[in-house]
């Protein structure tokens, strides 16, 4: 015989039912218990709290004087202490002040409000152009990809700069480096990116750099073309660090937005140094010990961590082509964040500060520059070409001195005889008009052309 099933007093009485609903009416709109701590020191830029917990990467509210308040993240801890990290001005801060624990973490505005603007490190605006219009929020540090999940690299991208399509090919979702010391030109070469790009969406991350440069870049780089299709994100050198910090994270997730909605993105990333010297700030200013050229470890993992979150994506998801710029010293110094983005990086494009102070732009270093992709997305002859390219400049290279003093003569070596017929024609290639794009197809072609019998026979006429 079966057992009937109890009826619950709430069910056979709607008075309790009524209390029930209220009750989870008013647990559902109840807020949960926070802890305030208080101020207890700063030094430099480090604050120090009691009387809170909070997880490291929280953010928390600091109320100052006169009701000014500090936004500040939890970088660290030691026993019932809290070390912060400020976002904004600490002026009007004083012993004692309220920290109070938000109990989220960073999360950023993204959405396509955000083209053709230009916002800070935390998301706000600074183009006098009103308020955004956002659609949803992403965690700013982004969430790990399956490396087995993303997709292959199959794709050209067409970056409008001949020496880059011909020689070094880019394929969509490549993460590459720009490697040059100060005044190699390679923010002329990003505005040349940006503006004869095939990608659907545009990210430029302006990173530590001087305040004048942000607008010279938006105004004389990009252009008003370039802009109708980019985001601007720019945290100057004089922002704390942990807004230069946050504002590559920015740029990396606006890409990241953008790619899971199917897009083609490109990033460029002026610069990943800048990122890293502000990630040695706040290292050094919790007290992590400096170890490679006063570099504490943290700064060799959060690198990779940064890049890695670029490429391609799952399938049905689009691409982030990525471009770092790394700022190297001239004297060719062991320099420890150069090396770690050469180990992370697919392709390493290295200008030149002797061809940009002969006039020669873009000032590519063809034979130290290379794109680990390359092979696998264009021909044989294409690849063919590429090889008799580089065997030529490398060989004209290697004699260099020996021809310019008149010590080399003609006829002592086929080899160097006809690196220096094509020398001329070679120079030429290299150079552009920075307001001139040339496509993928045409770059592959006047390579081609380029190293027809013809032409060295007009190149040794020209040297003549």
């Amino acid at each position: 015989m079966a057992t009937a099933t109890p009826i619950p007093e709430a069910n056979r009485n709607p008075a309790w039912a009524h209390r029930i609903r209220c009750m989870r009416q008013r647990l559902n709109r109840s807020r949960t218990l926070v802890v305030e701590g208080r101020l207890t020191r700063i030094i430099g830029l480090t604050l120090e709290a009691v009387g809170c917990r909070a997880a490291v990467g929280a953010r928390c509210i600091v109320k100052g004087e006169m009701d000014s308040e500090v936004d500040s993240e939890v970088v660290g801890f030691a026993g019932e202490k809290l070390y912060l990290m400020p976002t904004g001005n600490i002026r009007g801060l004083a012993p004692g002040a309220k920290v109070t624990p938000s109990g989220r973490d960073t999360s950023v505005p993204v959405g396509p409000g955000l083209l053709g603007r230009v916002v800070d490190g935390a998301g706000h605006p600074l183009d006098g152009k009103g308020p955004i219009r956002i659609t949803s929020y992403v965690p700013l540090h982004g969430r790990p990809t399956n490396p087995l999940q993303r997709t292959m690299i199959t794709e050209k991208l067409d970056v409008g700069v001949r020496a880059i399509n011909a020689l070094l090919t880019i394929g969509r979702g490549q993460r590459a480096g720009i490697f040059a010391s100060s005044g190699a030109g390679k923010s002329v070469l990003l505005g040349m990116m940006t503006r004869f790009t095939e990608a659907d969406i545009i990210v430029v991350g302006l990173i530590g750099e001087r305040s004048r440069e942000v607008k010279e870049f938006i105004e004389n780089n990009l252009g008003p073309s370039g802009l109708s299709r980019a985001i601007i994100v720019a945290t100057p050198a004089d922002r704390p660090p942990l807004l230069r910090q946050h504002g590559a994270m920015l740029a990396t997730a606006i890409a990241e937005h953008f790619r899971d909605q199917g897009k083609h993105v490109l990033l460029l990333m002026d610069s990943l140094t800048r990122y890293a010297q502000a990630q040695r700030e706040i290292a050094l200013a919790v007290g992590e010990p400096p170890a490679t050229r006063g570099f504490p470890p943290s700064v060799f993992a959060n690198i990779p961590l940064l890049v890695e979150r670029a490429g391609t994506g799952p399938r049905d998801t689009g691409t982030i082509t990525a471009f770092y710029t790394v700022l190297t010293e001239r004297d060719g110094e062991y320099d420890p964040v150069a090396e770690c983005a050469r180990a992370v990086l697919d392709a390493h494009i290295v200008l030149s500060p002797q061809l940009a102070e002969a006039g020669h732009y873009p000032a590519i270093d063809v034979e130290a520059s290379i794109s680990r992709i390359m092979n696998e997305i264009v021909s044989t002859e294409h690849l063919n070409a590429v090889r008799l390219f580089r065997e030529l400049h490398s060989t004209y290279e290697q004699n260099r001195d020996l021809i310019n003093v008149g010590a080399y003569a003609k006829g002592r070596d086929p080899r160097v005889d006809k690196a220096v017929a094509y020398h001329p024609s070679l120079t030429r290639f290299l150079q552009q008009d920075m307001r001139q794009p040339v496509n993928m197809a045409d770059s592959a072609r006047a390579l081609q052309t380029l190293l027809q019998p013809e032409t060295m026979e007009q190149g040794r006429h020209e040297e003549e």
